[in-house]
């Protein structure tokens, strides 16, 4: 392990499923899916037991926010159509989603890895990155101790991966999940990182794995032995320059820890390309479900936002933004996701669509002011 660069990446484990799983500890072992709208609420029964929702009786455009690993088993992942999930787990356990709950447990995990180890980069409610490099303890100690002390604050399991740097942290992390802890040095990079599929690199996503695969690249170690100047050549200098350093396991960015927020944003790459008509049921549930995590995001960190705009990317590749300026400074979904239907308006959908993005600026703190939470409802049209 580089004796200068200690970098953890740690991941909460199917974090909102978990998250129920405390409330209703009789379905753990089982394949339960977190999502829709309208879903309801278990019922206890006469006989004290509780009767929940199955996935085969959702009808709507939902889409899964999250699944247990028994679910996961089943093919069934985040981001996917709630009807299409019925029907390859059909008997799978529908639960609503509790962000209120899904708060409360990322502030307890984070304040509890802070008295460990304080330089932090939050990444989102469930990840974050830790900076080891100063501590004294060896990488497996810290990692164990972080660990207890999650799970003392929240009830929950994470997975850690300690390596040299952001990039390798991120791909640790994931290789031993659940509960999990992979420490990583430069000279494991060929045996545990080089087999993986090239899309386990943070960065490459749908589209530049299909490119890859087109040019006979399916694995790390592949992209790793791949010619500067073929990369050059088909992905542009800044991309095929990244491509390789990725690869190779190399990454300089460092931790952002303490700075004035200037931006909140939350985007997400389609697995396909996605047709504004066609596809609008899901981009629709999509777009909103962004518009709640960034609302999310605001209200952990006590924000505001003056102004929302919104980012998409084409499957040529090209992106385009629009922003729109509010009278009144906003924190709720509800609020944002007009914002953001105004700024969609704007940019003319002829191309299908590959990445959604939607994004919070002009950030003032809440402390004076009284943020109302709303659902986002179902009628704010997308298109």
């Amino acid at each position: 392990m580089n004796s200068y660069r200690r970098i953890a990446h740690l991941d909460m484990d199917a974090f909102f499923a978990s998250v129920e799983l405390l409330s209703y500890p009789e379905l753990r072992g089982q394949p339960v899916v977190v999502g829709g709208r309208r879903v309801d609420q278990p019922v206890r029964q006469a006989n004290g037991q509780r009767q929940f929702a199955r996935l085969r009786d959702y009808v709507g455009r939902g889409v899964i926010t999250t699944s247990t690993y028994e679910a996961r088993a089943l093919g069934v992942f985040s981001g996917m159509g709630l009807m299409k999930a019925g029907r390859l787990a059909p008997n799978a356990i529908l639960l609503p989603a509790n962000f209120d709950a899904y708060r409360d447990a990322s502030r307890r995990f984070k304040a509890a890895v802070a008295g460990i180890a304080p330089l932090i980069e939050d990444r989102g409610i469930d990840e974050i990155y830790i900076d080891l490099s100063a501590l004294p303890e060896e990488s497996l100690t810290l990692a164990r101790r972080i660990k207890a002390a999650v799970f003392a604050a929240t009830g929950l399991t994470c997975s850690i991966g300690i390596t040299p740097n952001k990039l390798l942290a991120k791909i640790a992390s994931d290789l031993d999940k659940p509960d999990g802890i992979t420490l990583l040095a430069m000279a494991d990079v060929p045996q545990r990182i080089w087999p993986l599929p090239v899309r386990k690199i943070n960065g490459i996503g749908p589209k530049a794995g299909e490119r890859l695969q087109r040019m006979g690249i399916q694995t790390v170690g592949e992209l790793a032995a791949t010619p500067l100047d073929l990369l050059l050549r088909r992905f542009g200098s800044s991309m095929g320059q990244w491509l390789l350093q990725a690869a190779q396991g190399h990454d300089e960015r460092p931790l952002v820890v303490a700075r004035e927020t200037k931006s909140v944003s939350r985007e997400s790459t389609f697995e396909r390309d996605l047709d504004a008509v066609r596809d609008r049921a899901q981009l629709s549930e999509m777009f909103t479900g962004l518009c709640q995590r960034l609302a999310d995001d605001l209200q952990r960190k006590g924000l505001l936002s003056r102004t929302i705009g919104i980012k998409l990317r084409f499957a040529d590749f090209q992106s385009v933004t629009r922003d729109v300026t509010l009278p009144q400074a906003v924190a709720d979904a509800v609020a944002i996701r007009q914002a953001a239907g105004q700024c969609l308006k704007r940019i003319p959908l002829a191309q299908k669509i590959r990445l959604l993005g939607v994004r919070a600026s002009g950030l003032q703190a809440q402390s004076t002011c009284v943020v109302v939470e709303q659902a986002v409802q179902a009628e704010l049209p997308l298109f």
